[in-house]
């Protein structure tokens, strides 16, 4: 088995407290010679973290005790080698960038779907309304050319902050089917769900965990390629080891 744990994950839940949980989660990460990053703002917190299985998890477990980060569920994958140099702790203005300060996830979710549900409607070709289904990637470009759903909408953004726009200039191609849109981890299909909503598209969902989760709890099967990853690794395949990017 490999040697070491890597685990993504992320929150929206208020942290007004940012700045002086930056320090305190950089010693314990320290403590257990964890290697990564971990963002937060006030909006939540989106961590990356690669070490020892007890002391990523111990961290984990320890992040856990207070109970704003009690809903946290890491996802894992495993590596020969830390994928990261050294540990960092930044407190931002958001944990992903939008530039739309009216979407705050953690007054409410959109709707999502497993990984499960979302592998069992690309099969049908339409959800349980027998609605047409398509994927929307909100990920941006050069992540989109490692691999992505089969078929899945791709509107070739450089930066998720040109999302909204995006959006708005494709809303009437996607009125009458229902919406998945997806991203590496969750964290932005999260918001990007949210933003579609609120803009009147009525059949959007999320996809759990993201892909990453969906390499998880499925066979891969409706992704082609690999999925793009911001550590040493550069992207994973739908086994969770390291794939090669052409």
């Amino acid at each position: 088995m490999q040697a070491i744990l890597n685990i993504s994950s992320y929150l929206f839940t208020p942290l007004p407290d940012a700045a002086e949980l930056r320090p305190l989660l950089l010693e314990r990460a320290l403590a257990l010679n964890l290697k990564g990053t971990i963002l937060l703002a006030h909006e939540g917190i989106n961590l990356f973290l690669a070490g020892a299985a007890d002391d990523v998890r111990g961290f984990v477990a320890q992040l856990k005790t207070d109970s704003r980060f009690a809903p946290l569920t890491p996802k894992e994958s495993w590596s020969d080698t830390t994928p990261f140099k050294k540990m960092l702790v930044k407190v931002k203005n958001e944990i992903i960038r939008m530039n739309h300060p009216t979407i705050q996830p953690a007054q409410g979710r959109a709707p999502a779907v497993s990984a499960e549900t979302v592998r069992r409607w690309l099969e049908a070709g339409v959800d349980d309304a027998g609605r047409p289904v398509v994927t929307l990637d909100t990920r941006n470009d050069f992540e989109v050319d490692a691999g992505t759903f089969e078929g899945a909408i791709d509107w070739r953004i450089s930066k998720f902050t040109e999302f909204p726009d995006a959006f708005r200039a494709h809303k009437a191609a996607l009125q009458d089917k229902t919406v998945v849109s997806f991203c590496t981890g969750g964290i932005r299909c999260e918001k990007a769900a949210i933003l579609m909503r609120e803009e009147g598209l009525e059949h959007v969902y999320q996809l759990e965990g993201g892909i990453l989760k969906y390499f998880e709890e499925t066979d891969g099967k409706h992704y082609a390629g690999s999925c793009f990853v911001f550590d040493e690794r550069r992207a994973l395949g739908p086994d969770l080891a390291t794939a090669h990017l052409d």
